[in-house]
C-alpha cells in the first residue's frame, strides 16, 4: 500500500489513467477501484464538501494500489495540509495562474527540508502503517498535480514548468475555454490550439502533461499528442450514457427484433 506506485509510474512515462469518484461513498469507490485504474480522482472543489466527507476513502484506495488523487479547492496551505493527512497520494490544485502560485503550492505540499508542510499523517493509524516511516519518505510518494486552466496560466507555461517539485500540469479544458471566451466549447480551435501545444512545450521539462475527456476518441487523440496522465470521465456519466441508449431502444421497439 505504501509507497503508492504511481509517481514512479510517471517517471517511467507509462501512461496513467484514472477516474473521477462522483460521490463520497466507499461502496462507490469499491465499485470503481475494480477496474485496475492508476489513480481516483477525488473532488472537494466542485463537490459541495470537503474533506472530511471523504472519510477513509483515500486508504480503501490506498489498499487495492489505487493512488488517491484529491483537489482541494483553492491553492490554500491548510486545504493541501488536510489533503495529505486524509491519505492523499496526488494532491491536485486548480487555477495555478503563475510560477509564484505553483511555488507556493509544491511548499505547502512538501515536509521540510522541501517545503513547509505541517506533520501529522492522521492516514496511517487508519491503514496500520508506520507513522514515523510515512513522514520520512512522504516527499518522495507525494504526486504534484497543478491545474492549467486560463490564458494567463498558458503565456506562464514555460516559468510554471521551470518550478522544482511539479509532476503534472493537468490543462482543465472547460475553464480554459471560459478564459479563452468560448465558454463551454472544449472542441472550438483556440481550446485544442493549446491542448495540442501543452505536452510539446513540457516535453523536455521531466512534467507529464494531463487532462480529464469522456470520449475514447478523443483521449487516443490527447494520448498521440503526447498526454500521459488522463482521467477518464466518471461511472455515472458514462451510466447515464448507457441507460439513455438501452431506454431510447427499448421505447422504440419494445419486443425486440420480431416484435
Amino acid at each position: 500500500m505504501y509507497p503508492n506506485p504511481l509517481k514512479q509510474k510517471l517517471r517511467n512515462g507509462d501512461l496513467v489513467l484514472g477516474s473521477a469518484l462522483p460521490a463520497f461513498t466507499p461502496h462507490l469507490a469499491g465499485t470503481i477501484l475494480k477496474n485496475d485504474i492508476d489513480f481516483l480522482w477525488l473532488d472537494t472543489e466542485h463537490q459541495p464538501y470537503g474533506v472530511e466527507k471523504l472519510d477513509t476513502i483515500p486508504v480503501l484506495a490506498r489498499q487495492r494500489g489505487v493512488a488517491p488523487m484529491i483537489r482541494v479547492a483553492n491553492n490554500d496551505p491548510g486545504l493541501i495540509k488536510k489533503a495529505f493527512d486524509a491519505g492523499a497520494v496526488a494532491l491536485m490544485v486548480p487555477q495555478v495562474n503563475t510560477a509564484e502560485e505553483a511555488a507556493a503550492a509544491v511548499r505547502s505540499a512538501k515536509y521540510p527540508p522541501l517545503g513547509d508542510r505541517g506533520i501529522t499523517p492522521s492516514w496511517t493509524s487508519v491503514a496500520s502503517e508506520d507513522f514515523n516511516h510515512v513522514i520520512k519518505t512522504a516527499n518522495d510518494e507525494t504526486v504534484i498535480v497543478l491545474q492549467i486552466e486560463s490564458v494567463q496560466a498558458y503565456e506562464n507555461l514555460d516559468a510554471i514548468a521551470a518550478v522544482d517539485g511539479i509532476d503534472v500540469l493537468f490543462v482543465g479544458p472547460m475553464d480554459l475555454s471560459a478564459s479563452l471566451g468560448v465558454i463551454t466549447e472544449t472542441s472550438s480551435r483556440q481550446v485544442q490550439e493549446i491542448m495540442e501545444d501543452v505536452p510539446q512545450r513540457l516535453a523536455a521539462s521531466g512534467i507529464v502533461a494531463g487532462t480529464t475527456l469522456m470520449e475514447v476518441d478523443d483521449i487516443q487523440e490527447k494520448i498521440r499528442w503526447g498526454y500521459r496522465f488522463l482521467n477518464v470521465g466518471n461511472v455515472v456519466a458514462y451510466g447515464n450514457q448507457v441507460l439513455k441508449e438501452s431506454l431510447d431502444a427499448l421505447r422504440a421497439n419494445p419486443g425486440g427484433a420480431g416484435s
